[in-house]
């Protein structure tokens, strides 16, 4: 009997059965509104090894909300990474054109998750910041890439020989989950790290990393000897289950409103488009309904900014993405080019809509943060000829 490895999402009810909860009060009388308990649903994620009839049992089972063939997961890798030119400014490009620098609100109290290749702990860009570590790979807990060092800089980066790099830099608290390491990592590695960033209290989740779709049709023909047409195609299938995988997960990480504050999920497009000869949808894990998907823009000082040619297309938001300046490992800064880059953008700026959110109400609620990041998006600045598509609501803006 042939098996397979597989990522389970399953959850259960955690309400406990009593009078109150299901709509009575112990004599039989109408129990207040105010009175029903919430259920909370209990999540697993596991991976686990299934035969084809235990596959479709627990697709049966109401309790499951996703399952699908765990697949490669690798760095949306910058398009473009080169020593950062002299400063004309004491604020980057991407900060000014957010309006972070406007802004009266700085991130504090609010805490945010970065989901990537770890961080250098000792840069100073970092200082005064409580860095939760957790590593899911085999390496060292360090950054060994700098691609996590550059994107943790620009959401919550102190300034670095004065020069100003964070969009929200009082945020005192982050989670840095290193999920992938010089081998990559996988959809199982993503969805335990957001479960992970959940549970200690993360508002927002920065994600710059994509499915390596390529490496998966080659692992299928290479290790299980497929054929390149019936690999393809199995491998789209997997694409589909691991979309839905990331889509379930994101709608029960929105339903915590009721028992926590709220947390959104902001991924990266994708880089593989090549304007203007061809263009590609976002890639998941940002494809998943509820990730909040982000586009690069590049600099003009003529038109506006414009979207960036390796940008992918059908995004919620977009942000600076070319000529990006932020810390890396070193102690230093470089500049990187991507949709890995405009993603801590949006993430930063999520953060101070948090923030705003919470001094106001007292809590964070998902869908109200949600509204209030994509809201944000302006044409302002931008060139007047781009498109919905590419931009989507336009480029995110600071409250």
């Amino acid at each position: 009997m042939s098996t397979q490895r597989y990522v389970v999402l399953r959850t259960e009810s955690s309400l406990v059965p009593s009078f109150e909860n299901l709509g009575m009060s112990p004599r039989g009388a109408a129990a207040s509104p105010d009175s029903a308990a919430t259920a909370a649903e209990t999540v697993t994620i596991e991976e686990t090894t299934l035969s084809k009839a235990q596959r479709d049992d627990l697709r049966r089972d109401p309790r499951t909300r996703a399952i699908a063939e765990p697949m490669p997961m690798k760095l949306i890798e910058p398009v473009a990474s080169e020593d950062a030119a002299a400063a004309t400014s004491n604020t980057t490009w991407g900060v000014e054109a957010v309006g972070a620098d406007q802004s009266s609100f700085d991130g504090g109290g609010i805490t945010v998750a970065v989901l990537d290749t770890g961080i250098e702990p000792g840069h100073p860009a970092f200082n005064g910041v409580n860095l939760v570590r957790k590593n899911f790979t085999t390496e060292g807990d360090d950054d060994i890439n700098g691609h996590g060092t550059h994107c943790a800089g620009t959401i919550f980066g102190q300034d670095v020989n004065g020069l100003r790099i964070g969009v929200a830099r009082n945020v005192n608290r982050a989670l840095i989950g290193k999920v992938l390491g010089a081998g990559g990592g996988s959809s199982m590695t993503i969805a335990e790290a957001i479960q992970w960033a959940v549970q200690n209290g993360a508002n927002v989740i920065s994600m710059s990393l994509g499915i390596d779709f390529p490496g998966f049709v080659d692992f299928l023909v290479n290790q299980r000897n497929l054929d390149i047409n019936p690999a393809t195609s199995i491998a789209l299938e997997g694409y589909r289950a691991n979309i839905n995988l990331f889509t379930q997960l994101s709608r029960l990480v929105a339903a915590q409103n009721a028992f926590a504050d709220g947390c959104i999920i902001v991924g990266a497009s994708g880089n593989e488009s090549n304007r203007p000869t061809f263009e590609i949808g976002v890639a998941p894990p940002a494809a998943g309904n509820g990730i909040i998907a982000v586009g690069a823009l590049q600099q003009n000082t003529a038109t506006g900014h414009h979207v960036a040619s390796f940008s992918n297309n059908q995004v919620n938001v977009s942000a600076p993405g070319v000529g990006v300046v932020s810390s890396f490992i070193g102690g230093g800064v470089r500049s990187l080019s991507g949709t890995s880059m405009a993603t801590p953008h949006v993430a930063g700026i999520a953060a101070l809509w948090a923030q705003r959110q919470s001094d106001l109400t007292g809590s964070i609620n998902s869908e109200t943060l949600t509204a209030r990041l994509i809201g944000s998006g302006t044409m302002a600045g931008l060139d007047p000829a781009s498109e919905a598509e590419d931009i989507g609501s336009g480029i995110v803006h600071a409250p």
